[in-house]
């Protein structure tokens, strides 16, 4: 089950990140994480990177490769709980109504 928020899904990479450091005495890799969580790397990257503005989460790349640290999992309560994420349906019907009235515009100044 994955969760529309980034408030939840930021949790789930924070507490994959223990989870694995826990049970493999290392830090984990982005596809590492990834593959637990059953994300896409896209989505994945893009919870990161957002966790790494906050502050959460560092990460870090090294010989062996990048890693993932837990910097300070109390920043993830400064996401926004109820923030819907925009969904492509509601960008397109904004884009059509955008192009209707361009299109009104036009008739009115050939009419």
């Amino acid at each position: 089950m994955q969760y529309p928020d980034l408030y939840s899904n930021a949790h789930l990479v924070v507490a994959a990140i223990r989870i694995f450091t826990y049970k493999n005495s290392k830090n984990p890799s982005l596809n590492e994480i990834c593959a637990t969580l059953s994300f896409s790397l896209e989505q994945g990257s893009f919870i990161c990177k957002k966790l790494k503005e906050i502050g959460a989460v560092d990460v870090i790349e090294g010989g062996y490769g990048t890693r993932l640290f837990v910097k300070n999992h109390l920043k993830i309560e400064e996401i926004p709980k109820a923030k819907k994420e925009d969904t492509l349906e509601e960008s397109l019907k904004a884009f059509q109504n955008s192009k209707k009235d361009f299109t009104q515009k036009i008739e009115s100044f050939q009419a």
